[in-house]
């Protein structure tokens, strides 16, 4: 099993936050954690991606315990749903800054500006970007050390049409190269047309798990979009 979640917990003083979660990801899966806000969906990722510290439960990935953040920071990629970049820095800046903390070769740095047509942007501060291009450079940025295990929080929030279908091009692509993403959503259309699997928090618990033909015949479904 690649990613097992047990008794995972984390509460906020004044909301729910995400109570004692357990599940476990095989690799390959494409798995969309969907319910409403507050739900705990952000919470959850945030602590996968060790960007939160769970006030319980135990996460493994490979067998290998989160905690020991040396082992583990090149494992997971996170993708955050407003892009946490340096808006003063430019483009290529950032990725370097990246690729030196992880002692990545500067050539994966022009392989991702290529790769994310981000070229023409290269030497263009974060600031004046689009938010289509900002994400085009967080998602670059999160595969730099090309981790296994790819977490997205709301890929294609506050996106126009175009760029909404160029990220599920790119997760698609992604998944067939054999990595395991976690999106959360809370659209109907994204979640069939990625997903293979479907997990619904609410209020903080895990309330569902299962392929998306049984979710969207499910009550689950209708309560939450009704």
């Amino acid at each position: 099993m690649q990613l097992e979640v047990h008794h995972l917990s984390r509460v906020y003083k004044k909301a729910r936050g995400l109570l004692a979660t357990g599940f476990n990801v095989e690799e390959g899966e494409l798995v969309a954690v969907v319910g409403h806000n507050g739900a705990g969906k952000s919470t959850l990722l945030k602590l996968l991606g060790g960007w939160l510290v769970p006030d319980g439960g135990e996460v493994r990935i490979d067998g290998v315990d989160l905690k020991n953040r040396r082992s583990i920071v090149r494992k997971i990629g996170f993708v955050p749903e407003t892009p946490n970049l340096f808006d003063l820095f430019s483009v290529e800046y950032n990725l370097v800054l990246f690729a030196r903390l992880f002692q990545i070769p500067r050539s994966r740095v022009e392989e991702t500006l290529q790769e994310f047509n981000l070229l023409p942007f290269r030497h263009n501060k974060v600031q004046v970007l689009s938010k289509g291009l900002k994400q085009r450079v967080s998602i670059g940025r999160s595969l730099l050390a090309d981790p296994p295990i790819l977490l997205f929080d709301e890929p294609t929030s506050g996106l126009d049409f175009e760029m909404t279908g160029e990220i599920y091009i790119l997760l698609k692509k992604l998944n067939a190269l054999g990595k395991t993403i976690l999106f959360t959503s809370h659209r109907p259309e994204e979640i069939k047309t990625l997903a293979t699997r479907i997990m619904i928090l609410h209020q903080g618990a895990l309330v569902f798990d299962g392929s998306p033909a049984e979710y969207f015949e499910s009550q689950i479904h209708q309560n939450i979009y009704t």
